[in-house]
């Protein structure tokens, strides 16, 4: 998996990056990130990659002359159709299924704006998708890049090692994650739940599955709508919370 960040701090994203399971995978070759310093791409001396906004307003945009040629750099060197990514609020919510999606792909580029924005024209010239991590605003577009560089690249064959470490993670089935323990076994006067010491992988995996049930019921609903459950989880559902 080749990653291409298209960024004016390219050192905050390699930075950002260089941690843990996806230093790791780095370091292993199993993805790459090549950040692109747009600022290299100026036509002046001074380096300067903004200006002013037609028809006025508040702070600068991203001029498209050095966004386009920074693209062309590295044009040659992914697959044509080769996906776009910009990072923007107006960009569709980015969720685990677009993960797994993204996952698949060989080579991806990712487009990091700043200031007021990049000019449009740019925009429509190169992006192939919008993408938002929520409804709010950041100064610049890297710290959402790396979010979806560490999302999608979890999911990459031989980034966790074992498939089972993201299998049964929130929203793999539109089911938030049942709760996990470790030692020790009381804490604060609170037990692990006995079924887990049991030793029955049956009835421990039941009842891993009816907390991610219980837990999504309470947390966030709106996911049930899209989850199958069976006719005796239901009924589950039904007399945990007549009881509860």
């Amino acid at each position: 998996m080749n990653y291409y960040i298209l960024t004016l701090f390219p050192e905050m994203v390699y930075n950002g990056l260089n941690h843990s399971i996806i230093k790791k995978a780095i370091e292993n070759n199993i993805i790459n990130i090549n950040c692109i310093n747009i600022r290299d791409f100026s036509n002046n001396k001074h380096n300067q990659v903004d200006d002013y906004a037609y028809g006025g307003g508040a702070g600068m945009v991203m001029k498209p002359e050095p966004v386009y040629n920074s693209y062309l750099s590295i044009k040659d060197k992914v697959k044509q159709g080769t996906k776009v990514l910009y990072m923007t609020p107006q960009g569709k919510s980015f969720n685990q299924e677009m993960a797994h999606s993204l996952s698949k792909e060989k080579d991806l580029i990712i487009l990091c704006g700043h200031y007021e924005g990049i000019d449009e024209r740019v925009i429509e010239e190169i992006v192939t998708d919008e993408i938002s991590i929520g409804d709010f605003i950041l100064t610049g577009g890297e710290l959402p890049a790396m979010m979806l560089i560490d999302s999608i690249s979890r999911l990459v064959p031989n980034v966790l090692g074992k498939e089972e470490s993201f299998l049964n993670e929130s929203f793999s089935d539109n089911l938030l994650e049942y709760p996990n323990y470790t030692r020790p076994f009381v804490f604060n006067d609170k037990q692990v739940p006995e079924i887990l010491l049991s030793g029955n992988h049956k009835k421990i995996e039941e009842w891993k599955r009816q907390q991610s049930l219980v837990r999504t019921y309470k947390k966030r609903p709106d996911l049930l709508k899209k989850c199958i459950i069976t006719e005796k989880e239901r009924i589950f559902l039904e007399d945990y919370f007549r009881n509860n």
